[in-house]
């Protein structure tokens, strides 16, 4: 389903592009099932979160340096916390204060990992 996405590249963002609008990342969600929104409990904008669980923390691990490599090589990295066998990713683009195509390039692509 989130095969388009996945297929683009991530393009840094410049200061000053706005962030998606609403009914944008709505339609971005319905291409990356599992990815949720959230509003920042601290300032800044939106992002998008999700929960991965995973056997023990070995295979969490093994995950996270996947997406780590893949991050990298689009140039868009995602918060990333680990609790044992669970790790919360979580997207938004810091530059623009909000959620960009970026965000949701690198989700589809780590649904892919």
């Amino acid at each position: 389903m989130s095969s388009d996405l996945a297929g683009k590249k991530c393009i840094p963002c410049e200061i000053g592009t706005p962030p998606l609008p609403l009914d944008q990342i709505n339609v971005y969600l319905k291409e990356t099932p599992g990815w949720e929104l959230v509003e920042p409990k601290e300032k800044g904008g939106l992002k998008i979160e999700r929960n991965f669980k995973f056997k023990d923390f070995k295979e969490a691990m093994v995950f996270v340096n996947k997406v780590a490599t893949l991050a990298a090589q689009e140039g868009h990295h995602p918060n990333i916390k680990i609790f044992y066998s669970k790790v919360v990713i979580e997207l938004t683009t810091h530059s623009i204060g909000g959620l960009s195509e970026n965000d949701f390039i690198l989700a589809a692509k780590i649904d892919q990992v």
